[in-house]
């Protein structure tokens, strides 16, 4: 998975989630260079899911189903 800033330049590419003890672990590379893990602590996804809100989630579900970058 990539996330790209506005100009399609690569910010983050996630190559592997996986389960550590009660975290979850993010390992990619940062601007297609720099490897990184990052850790995900259950009070920060309770966090990430306090900035969603009904119009957000919608658009997560649909966009599930459209088509990729042009």
């Amino acid at each position: 998975m990539e996330l790209f800033i506005k100009h399609n330049d690569s910010l983050k590419t996630v190559e592997k989630l996986s389960p550590d003890g009660g975290n979850l672990l993010i390992e990619g590379q940062i601007m297609s260079t720099l490897p990184v893990r990052a850790i995900l602590t259950p009070d920060q996804a309770r966090a990430a899911f306090k900035l969603l809100n009904v119009k957000t989630v919608l658009f997560l579900l649909i966009i599930l189903f459209r088509r990729g970058r042009k």
